[in-house]
């Protein structure tokens, strides 16, 4: 008997992953991983609010340190680029360079790969991404890790374009594909969880001290 090609369709869609929708669900601060991608300082001075990008960026950085959590940062093509802003890179436990617009293509995923996670069959730990640019780097590194299967939320204030359309853009469309769209505090406090956490007053301050900025 010959399967229908409906029958092979349904079973194909039934079959096919679709990314975890992180929109639906608070972030699990445990084994979080914080991305951060091209905060570089020949791409910067271009950067729509760049000096309130990267002090949100900063601020993420901060926070996660203090947390314990691990910090990524990736560099395109840092020989025509530069390095990261020297304030960021050395915040980041690793910094990775990369030719690749999305960073999974050139290592990430591998990077985030924990020795638990391929031991065992355990949920991938969540990522929090922010970067420049907004609509290239960060939205191609976004989708490529919703690919990979991972819970994803984007820090809105901390991504950055040359022009503000470009971001608006990206941040639709990174919804439309299932990532999170969040604000700082959105990111800190879910971190936190409750206001007994032994390092919330140390992460309350750094809110404050940003606020204040």
């Amino acid at each position: 008997m010959r399967q229908s090609t409906t029958g092979l369709a349904m079973t194909h869609m039934t079959h096919t992953p679709h990314p975890p929708h992180a929109a639906d669900h608070a972030i699990n601060p445990t084994g979080c991983v914080l991305v951060l991608v091209d905060y570089q300082q020949r791409l910067m001075p271009a950067i729509d609010r760049h000096d309130e990008v990267l002090a949100d960026a900063l601020c993420l950085a901060d926070a996660a340190r203090v947390l314990g959590l691990r910090i990524i940062g990736t560099e395109q093509n840092p020989q025509g680029l530069g390095p990261n802003v020297p304030a960021l890179r050395e915040r980041c436990d690793t910094t990775m360079a990369k030719m690749h617009f999305d960073a999974c293509a050139s290592g990430l995923l591998d990077l985030l790969q924990a020795p638990a996670d391929a031991a065992q069959a355990t949920p991938l730990p969540d990522v929090v991404i922010a970067g420049c640019e907004a609509h290239v780097c960060l939205l191609q590194t976004t989708l490529g890790l919703l690919r990979a299967g991972r819970r994803v939320w984007v820090v809105a204030p901390a991504c950055g374009s040359r022009t503000t359309a470009n971001h608006t853009l990206a941040m639709g469309r990174l919804r439309q594909a299932g990532a999170g769209i969040v604000s700082l505090e959105m990111v800190l406090f879910e971190w936190l969880q409750s206001c007994q956490h032994d390092k919330f007053r140390a992460v309350l301050a750094i809110i404050k001290a940003r606020s204040a900025a």
